[in-house]
């Protein structure tokens, strides 16, 4: 008899902010986005609608460059902004994800290099496949690796996803 429970497995959208700009005088955290990158961002959202689930959840740095970059996606899902992504590293990151309601299907994460791109490697295992490859290489402003979590988010440890896809909004 087959089983009827529902799949566990849950998108994990992980994302840069777009490029940001340097007003002098300005600190870090509250650099706003260049209009290059508030262009890139509303390209990553318009790729988000056309090709991703629905977005049900997002985490966000707190700085003023990636709450920009939400905003410019046009992502209407629920928001929750952690000064702990701010910098974070993948076991910072990871910790912030892992507090994610079960409810959640498909969550965005807008932060930092190189949290993101070392977060896409390290929850993948860290693949030699192209995708992979190009993060290494390069993981630009708005850039988004897209992973498939085969488990509920609590249960989410290095090397559990795959990488599904990366893409670069241009």
């Amino acid at each position: 008899m087959a089983s009827h429970r529902p799949s566990r497995t849950r998108t994990l959208i992980l994302m840069r902010h777009g490029k940001s700009a340097y007003p002098e005088g300005v600190a870090d955290h509250e650099r706003p986005l260049a209009p290059r990158g508030r262009t890139q961002a509303g390209l990553a959202g318009e790729w988000l609608r056309s090709t991703q689930p629905p977005i049900d959840a997002v985490l966000c740095s707190t700085s003023r460059r990636t709450r920009e970059t939400l905003e410019a996606t046009r992502v209407g899902a629920p928001a929750r902004f952690a000064e702990e992504l701010y910098g974070a590293y993948p076991s910072e990151v990871l910790t912030e994800i892992v507090r994610i309601e079960p409810s959640v299907r498909t969550l965005l994460v807008v932060g930092h290099a190189p949290g993101m791109p070392s977060t896409a490697l390290d929850l993948s295992g860290n693949p030699d496949t192209g995708d992979a490859n190009r993060m290494r290489e390069k993981f630009p402003t708005s850039a988004l690796a897209v992973l498939t979590v085969p488990c509920d988010w609590d249960e989410l440890t290095s090397s559990a996803a795959s990488l599904a896809a990366f893409h670069v909004p241009r």
